[in-house]
């Protein structure tokens, strides 16, 4: 009987290795606020848990995150914060309690604008939001990167900046003693996840993306990603054509292998 030849073996025995390990997306996170924003992560239970889970972006700044596949969490931005005199780090709206800028598996403190996702959830497919159910603080958009397959890829979030309009019981002032409202307990925005269970008109899916979370977008909702920021998927988008290429070389040679066998 014919053996296996050791090139095939091994080719078959990395094989699993090189599909799981296509599967990764990049979360590019972009700060264009006037002022430094102080992005928060959070995995859920039983995810992966991420490289970083908090780190600062100046105005202009941005950060690329590998993130693993099948992760679910939830991203968000911190602001007005600073380390009091005893070191410790602390945030006027969305503190995660941490007490450093590294969240460490701690959540927002509403009121926070929160970006959503689960990556190869059903069908394959991501599911993202921008959530507004625990309030409102910073102006979000969730940008679809060069998707494929199925799901609708379609930007979402609220661009709007909602403090100035957000009534005084509802509203979250500095603490300077200057009255500006910095957060809203209540927000209402057309795309953004506004309330429980409202999944049908703002919740979207896509299928191999590489997502833009941006922190205060350009009005202009269809602007492309700005110098500095590389929106390409060229390394991403070849995947799915390689990966069939690599069963195909796979099938035959296992093919060859049979004919020998018999």
């Amino acid at each position: 009987m014919a053996t296996m030849s050791h090139s095939l073996l091994s080719l078959l025995l990395s094989f699993p290795f090189f599909f799981l390990g296509g599967n990764s997306t990049t979360f590019t996170i972009l700060n264009q606020c006037d002022y430094t924003v102080w992005p928060g992560l959070l995995s859920g239970a039983g995810t992966s848990q991420l490289s970083t889970t908090g780190f600062v972006l100046e105005k202009g700044q941005s950060n690329p995150i590998t993130i693993p596949p099948g992760w679910s969490g939830r991203i968000w931005g911190r602001t007005y914060c600073s380390h009091d005199a005893t070191g410790r780090f602390t945030c006027a709206t969305a503190d995660c309690g941490s007490g450093t800028v590294e969240c460490n598996g701690k959540g927002a403190v509403p009121p926070a604008t929160l970006a959503e996702f689960t990556l190869n959830g059903a069908n394959g497919l991501d599911f993202y939001d921008v959530s507004l159910v625990d309030g409102y603080n910073v102006p979000m958009l969730i940008t679809p990167q060069d998707g494929t397959g199925g799901g609708n890829c379609t930007t979402t979030g609220c661009a709007t900046d909602l403090n100035s309009e957000c009534p005084s019981e509802l509203r979250v002032a500095a603490s300077d003693g200057n009255e500006k409202s910095v957060a809203s307990s209540n927000p209402a925005c057309p795309q953004a996840y506004s309330y429980a269970y409202d999944d049908g008109t703002s919740t979207f899916t896509c299928t191999a993306a590489n997502y833009l979370i941006t922190f205060c977008p350009l009005s202009d909702r269809n602007a492309q990603s700005p110098k500095g920021v590389d929106s390409s998927r060229t390394e991403r988008s070849g995947r799915p054509s390689l990966i069939v290429a690599v069963i195909s070389m796979v099938m035959a040679a296992l093919s060859q292998q049979f004919l020998f066998l018999f």
